[in-house]
Order: C-alpha cells, then structure tokens, then sequence
C-alpha cells in the first residue's frame, strides 16, 4: 500500500514539474497564440510601452509581447549572451557603438534590408543602425547628448549660452558666485561618457577613435589631452561638484530639479525627469564650446539610438517584425513620444511635451553625432572613460591619456 501510495505521489510531482516547466511561449502556443519577447534598458518608458503593447495585442489578438527590462549597464554587457538562442529578445534594442558592433559579429541582426517598414523612419537618420550596406538595426530615438540648463535661472541672472571657453567658463564662474552649483555631474554613472561628447565635439576631428583604432592618432595628442585639461579646469574651479565621481543620475537630476544645480551633464532625455520634479522650471539644452567662437564647427551633439532589431535566432520573425512596424507608425511613435519626452527619427510626429517643444529648435542646428558611440572597441570606450573621471580625481591629464593609450595599444596589437 505504501509502495503504491509512493508511487502516486512521484507521478503527480512529475506532473506538477511538467506542468511547471512550459515556457511562456509555449502557454502562448496552447492558447494558440504566438508570444514574442521585446527587451529593452528604458525602465522608465515602461508604462509607454505597457499601454502600446496593450493596443498592438488588440489589433493583432493572436500575438502576445512579453516585455522585459533590464538596467542600462547590465543590458550593454549581456544583451549578446541573452539572444543567442533565440528564446530572449525576438525584438530587441542595441545602442550604437561598441554594442551594435559586438552583436553584428556575433551574427544575431535579422537583416531588414528592403522591410517596407523602414520607410516609417527618417531615412536620414538610420545611418547608425546600418553596417556593409546592410540596414540590421532600425534608430528609434534621436537624443541630444550635452547638457540640460534652467533657462529660468539663466533669465534671472542676465546669462546666455556661452559662444567660446572663455565665454563658458565665466558663465560658470557668475552661477557659482551666486550660489549654484554650475554643473550637476553624474560621474558615478553617465556624466563623463556623456559630457565627453560636447567636451571633444571641437577638439577633434571627424573620424577620430577610427583612426585611433587603425594606429592613426593617440589619446597622449592635443585631441585628447586639451579635453582631459578643460575637465580639470572646471574641477579645480569648482565648476562640477565636489561630490561628482559619486553622484548617480537621479542625484544629479534632483539638484537641477531643486534648482541647487544650473546644469546636468547628461542630455535631452532627462528633459521630462528634470520637469517631472519641478513642473515651472523651463529647460534648454546647450553644449560647452571649448574653442573660440570663430573656430567652432559644431554647436552640440546628437545621437540615434534605442536602435529596434529583430533576432536573426528567433523563431517569431514576422510577428517581431509586425510589432517594429506597429511601434514606428506615426501615431503610435507620438503617443511614445509625448509620454516619454523623447525626440523621435519618425517624420510626422507632432511633439506636444513641454521638454520636446523646448528642444525643438536643436534640430535646425549643426550637431554631430555623438562621438563616444563611434569607438568600436569596449574596452578602448571604457579606457577613455576611465580617464576623464581619473583627471576628476586629481591625475595628470597627461598621465591619464598615457594610461588609456596603453589599453588602445594592447587592443590594436
């Protein structure tokens, strides 16, 4: 009898474990629908894209999307090793750069060459999502990498976005004075590899980190060094805050907000988190112009990314591609666009947010693409990173470039 009820009892645990163990996709398949799942870094775009899912599953009852998110730094280093069999990820993002070029290598972008939904996008825009003459990623987001400022703070105090160096370091020097902290710098996440953007966008060429890669240039060059000596320059000054190689983005976000801060050393996407906490400020974007005013070719920086991808291991390509296409018409890229404050690469898109509308004018101007996301080896990215905030720390700027160009000369050896 024992034997017998022992014997029950294993079966039904066998049950229950198999019972248990179907995936998602597979309760999806009983119901006889197909799951895909979309992954992104965008945790605080979140309820955007809970309510545009909720409208593609009623427009396309025998899909359901399975959305997860995961924070931006762990993203970067395993979005790769989570698409490899194809279970994760059918839709994903990459950003540009270093990523976008790990996960071509590894042979994971269903090439979209030819998809009739590329033509929802600005076909201007989509440069950063293409590779051998290959579209393999589709840029959904068009970001303005340079610092936010309360342009309420600057009417009060007379201040205009500064036209030179000089110009900008005596801006800093006026907020200082009065009692503000000029620039909020996050420096234990995003601040250096964003600021390093409007930092360079003048000290050095096009092309540059690709001709650092081919042995061309150095960081121990003026390019580099003249950069790493103006970071120095605003942290001895006391232009960035003391407390800035351990300040994360939200501290940083909170400062402006609170206006304890008059700038944020990060970009248009944090627009609407700024407003979020303080409704009646007004914002606008600026960029640090390190030369003199005559010298200046650029006056800001811009970036494509969020970049929409399909898995070339999934088993659900036509439906992810379905849901891209969903996600770029133009109704839909609004309603995104207006909840989350992002600028979009989808023409046709009327931008009602108050953080939108106050960057508008930035596409009229003369930005250059963000120039971090142009290094192709992550190592070499970090490297460079790893040097503005060691000058922050106190290191010869000098001495700083040398340690990175030693990481430069390993990878290209």
């Amino acid at each position: 009898m024992k034997r017998k009820l022992s014997l029950l009892v294993m079966f039904i645990l066998m049950i229950s474990s198999a019972l248990a163990g179907c995936s998602s996709s597979e309760s999806g398949a009983a119901s006889g629908k197909k799951e895909i799942s979309f992954i992104h870094w965008r945790g605080e775009d979140s309820e955007a894209f809970k309510e545009l899912i909720s409208r593609f599953e009623e427009e396309n009852p025998d899909i359901k999307v399975e959305m997860t998110v995961y924070p931006s730094e762990k993203y970067q280093s395993t979005a790769q090793t989570l698409l490899r069999d194809g279970s994760t990820g059918d839709v994903f993002t990459a950003f540009p750069g270093s990523q976008f070029e790990i996960i071509k290598k590894a042979g994971l972008f269903e090439d979209l060459t030819g998809e009739d939904l590329i033509g929802n996008f600005n076909e201007n825009l989509l440069a950063a999502g293409q590779s051998d003459g290959k579209q393999l990623a589709l840029p959904l987001q068009l970001v303005y990498n340079q610092p936010v400022y309360n342009k309420t703070l600057f009417d009060e105090l007379g201040l205009e976005p500064a036209e030179d160096w000089e110009g900008f370091l005596e801006l800093c020097e006026t907020l200082k004075e009065n009692g503000y902290t000029p620039i909020a710098f996050p420096g234990a996440d995003i601040g250096p590899g964003q600021m390093m953007n409007s930092m360079m966008m003048n000290n050095a060429p096009e092309g540059v980190f690709g001709e650092l890669m081919n042995g061309e240039t150095e960081l121990t060059e003026d390019w580099w060094v003249k950069t790493l000596t103006q970071f120095q320059e605003l942290m001895d000054k006391g232009y960035i805050g003391e407390d800035a190689l351990g300040m994360k983005h939200e501290g940083a976000i909170a400062q402006v907000a609170q206006e304890e801060a008059a700038m944020l050393a990060s970009g248009s996407y944090a627009m609407a988190n700024v407003k979020e906490l303080n409704p009646d400020i007004e914002l606008g974007l600026l960029a640090p112009i390190t030369v003199s005013a005559d010298e200046a070719q650029y006056e800001g920086i811009h970036t494509t990314t969020f970049m929409l991808a399909v898995n070339s291991m999934s088993q659900n390509k036509e439906e992810a591609k379905k849901f891209i296409d969903f996600l770029s018409q133009p109704e839909n890229a609004e309603f995104y666009a207006n909840e989350t404050g992002q600028f979009l690469t989808i023409p046709g898109v009327n931008y009602e947010s108050e953080s939108l509308k106050a960057a508008a004018d930035w596409m009229d101007k003369n930005t250059r693409f963000q120039p971090r996301y142009l290094i192709p080896d992550a190592d070499v990215e970090k490297a460079v990173i790893a040097s503005i905030q060691n000058v922050l720390s106190g290191e010869d700027p000098e001495a700083a470039a040398q340690q990175a160009q030693e990481i430069v000369n390993q990878k290209i050896q």
